[in-house]
């Protein structure tokens, strides 16, 4: 090991052969550790100049803080769903004393890389964070709970990294939405969905298939499609219209996309929902701006915030362990309206 080079509590165990959350307890001089093992790893870490998070550590300790600093990663911002969820982690955050840093990570994986090294030098007390489309290396988040910082996911979670997470329950919000439009008349749907690198994306497609296969219904890939907002699928929909066996429904994995088919197909000169319903996945405030009003999937965006905050503080007052993996569902309601039958 270079011995100039910046540790972190991984390093530490698998030189010492322990574990991270011993190593994690004995630099909180914890009972549960051993006095000679505390001494042990105190003093490994010292010599390779290892601190944990100061911030963090203070306010596990101290109730009051002048500095009280939680980063936030969000993908995008104008969606509605993710500044609803930032509403929810602002309003929980506030409540109990803390500041958010909020960073946009553009759905770039370097992008998203450089904010979690800028969040670790900043020294914030922990992250809270949706990963982007294309983040195909999860090392950076790794990194910030080796240093001993809390990690909470959400939206979408990262299935490589062992952190908790709060998401809502996007396979059975897709399945009784894709059941509804089977229900209503639809008997050939087509799926319109994010990067299946995705833990959501595969959520809902499974909800998607289940619910078909559940009513007799075949799966078929030439209508399932990679497309997660509007001018994509203003694009891809004349293609599907114009296949011979055409889809009489949609189920998009958002809003902006089932608003996208929905204008499409009424350019096309098909009615909604008498030829094609349609439904979305959101409940934002475009959903009931179009005409017609738009069914879809509601999330829950503010109570996915609220979840992920009241998660974080409890890890950094330690009243949850650091170490303890939270997984939180946040339930999904399906929204009824004009664009199905």
């Amino acid at each position: 090991m270079d011995r100039n080079a910046p540790m972190n509590m991984k390093d530490i165990a698998q030189e010492l052969g322990v574990s991270v959350a011993t190593v994690s307890r004995a630099l909180k001089d914890s009972p549960l550790i051993s006095e000679e093992m505390r001494k042990t790893i105190q003093s490994f870490a010292r010599e390779h100049n290892f601190y944990p998070n100061a911030i963090g550590e203070a306010l596990r300790h101290a109730r009051v803080m002048p500095i009280r600093m939680i980063g936030v990663i969000v993908p995008e911002l104008t969606h509605y769903y993710f500044s609803s969820i930032l509403t929810g982690i602002e309003e929980a955050t506030f409540a109990r004393g803390y500041n958010i840093m909020v960073s946009l990570s553009d759905e770039k994986y370097e992008r998203e890389v450089r904010i979690c090294e800028n969040y670790h030098r900043s020294k914030v007390c922990g992250v809270i964070v949706s990963q982007a489309k294309d983040t195909h290396n999860y090392d950076h988040y790794q990194k910030l709970i080796d240093a001993g910082i809390p990690l909470v996911f959400y939206d979408r979670i990262c299935t490589g990294v062992n952190a908790s997470r709060v998401v809502v329950d996007d396979y059975l919000g897709a399945y009784n939405a894709v059941t509804h439009l089977i229900e209503s008349g639809c008997q050939r749907i087509a799926f319109y969905g994010s990067p299946m690198q995705l833990q959501i994306s595969k959520n809902r497609y499974n909800g998607y298939k289940d619910a078909l296969l559940k009513h007799g219904l075949a799966v078929d890939e030439k209508i399932v499609r990679v497309c997660d907002n509007r001018g994509d699928a203003e694009t891809i929909t004349p293609e599907i219209l114009a296949l011979d066996h055409r889809p009489d429904g949609f189920f998009a994995v958002n809003d902006d996309t089932a608003i996208g088919i929905l204008y499409t197909v009424k350019r096309a000169g098909f009615k909604v929902p008498d030829d094609i319903s349609i439904c979305g996945f959101t409940n934002g405030q475009r959903a009931i701006a179009c005409d017609p009003m738009l069914t879809t999937v509601e999330q829950r965006g503010r109570r996915v915030g609220e979840e992920a905050a009241e998660i974080l503080m409890d890890k950094v007052e330690g009243l949850l362990p650091i170490e303890k993996i939270e997984k939180r569902v946040v339930r999904t309601r399906h929204i009824i309206r004009g664009t199905t039958k």
